[in-house]
Formats: C-alpha cells, sequence, structure tokens
C-alpha cells in the first residue's frame, strides 16, 4: 500500500510540474500571437506558425498533465484510463511524424525552400516600392545572424540592413538562414533523438503508472470514485 501510495504522490507531482510546464509554454504561444508573426517566412504555412505551434502544444500538455493529476489524486478510474488513451496516442503521433519526417525528409526541405524563396520574393517587392519598415525577414535575420535563404545574393541589389556583419560592417552575414537552421539542426541530430527517446520514455512511465494504479482500485472496488 506504502508504494502504491508514492506512486501517487510521484504521479501528481510529476504532472503537477507537466502542467506548470504546459501552461507557460501557452503563455508564450500567446504572447507570441499578440507581438510577433512569422508568416512571411512560409507564405504556404501562415496558420502554422511558431505562436500557434506553442499555442496547441501548450494546450495539450496542461490538459493531458490535468487528468493525470486530477486521476491520481483522487484515484479515479475514469481520468486515470482517459490519461493512458490521451498518453498512447500522442506516442503514437510523435512516431508517426518522425517516420514521415524521415521517409519523406527530401521532399519536406524542398518544399520549405519553395515556400522560403516565396516569402523572400514578397519581401524583396514590398522593399524596391519603398516599404521600409521591418518585416519577419528582418527579425529572423539579426536574431540568427545570416543573409536570405543560402547566402545574401538572393537579395539581389537591395540588401537588407539586417544583413550587415557586426563585426565588419563592410561585410554580409556569410550564411543563409534556412543553411544555417539546417546545419545546426543536423549537428544536434543526436542531442534531437536523445530528447525524442526520453520524451517517450516518460510517456510509457506514465501510462505504466496510470495502469496500475487502474487496477489497483479496480481490485478494490472503489469504482468511480
Amino acid at each position: 500500500m506504502s508504494c502504491l501510495k508514492c506512486l501517487k504522490y510521484t504521479m501528481c507531482v510529476v504532472n503537477f510540474i507537466f502542467f506548470v510546464c504546459g501552461a507557460t509554454v501557452f503563455g508564450l504561444g500567446i504572447y507570441l500571437m499578440t507581438f510577433s508573426r512569422f508568416s512571411s517566412l512560409l507564405p504556404s504555412l501562415q496558420d502554422m506558425n511558431i505562436a500557434n505551434t506553442l499555442f496547441i502544444t501548450g494546450i495539450i500538455i496542461t490538459c493531458v498533465s490535468f487528468l493525470g493529476f486530477l486521476g491520481a489524486l483522487k484515484e479515479n478510474r475514469c481520468l486515470l484510463i482517459s490519461f493512458f488513451v490521451l498518453l498512447f496516442i500522442l506516442m503514437l503521433a510523435e512516431l508517426a511524424a518522425a517516420c514521415l519526417l524521415l521517409m519523406y525528409e527530401t521532399q519536406i526541405e524542398k518544399f520549405i525552400d519553395k515556400d522560403l524563396k516565396e516569402g523572400l520574393d514578397t519581401s524583396k517587392k514590398s522593399r524596391e516600392n519603398g516599404t521600409t519598415v521591418a518585416d519577419d525577414w528582418d527579425k529572423v535575420q539579426m536574431t540568427f545572424l545570416c543573409c536570405g535563404i543560402n547566402n545574401y545574393t538572393e537579395w539581389g541589389t537591395h540588401v537588407p540592413k539586417s544583413c550587415i556583419n557586426n563585426t565588419n560592417e563592410t561585410h554580409y552575414w556569410p550564411q543563409g538562414c534556412f543553411t544555417k537552421l539546417k546545419d545546426t539542426f543536423e549537428k544536434n541530430l543526436l542531442n534531437t533523438g536523445i530528447g525524442v527517446i526520453v520524451v517517450c520514455v516518460i510517456e510509457v512511465l506514465g501510462m505504466c503508472f496510470s495502469m496500475t494504479l487502474f487496477c489497483h482500485i479496480s481490485r478494490s472496488g472503489l469504482g468511480y470514485k
């Protein structure tokens, strides 16, 4: 019985931590939706920007962790089985997404490159028409110290000031934003893989804990208390 109580309160603590993390991600998503949008980078994916992704992710994390916390605290079979099912669906969705990324890596890369070029062309036209307000490209280039998609030549004769190298103001950043982000991702591929595995292990442990408590409640005859 003491082990089950320890399991119960461990689930409560862990799910509370995830609930706080989910609420933080949710709040960050709302903040970015209010003050910053990156729709001009990928015109085909205007609704799938960073802010919306964080917003949806935050909602999922808070809802799932709340079910786990309340189900463990109240020893409610209905909430525990709902928590188990949602975690199982999330794990399947993550594995499916990982498989699709591996299978269609080249096609996805070509799609992103094509969409970025369309966004860059739109930004170039607005600058040529006399629009001087900084857009999403300026924000990204200043943040990641890059220029264009592959290099600065893609801007033609109207290279923005955000491309200027801070250490040498007569030169532009040598790397393009897509190239730099792709290289960074490839360098951290091992860390990304480890992170995915850790997330899957946490989800499996959560399912095991919830099912253990569920079986204990069923044997104890506590019903849907």
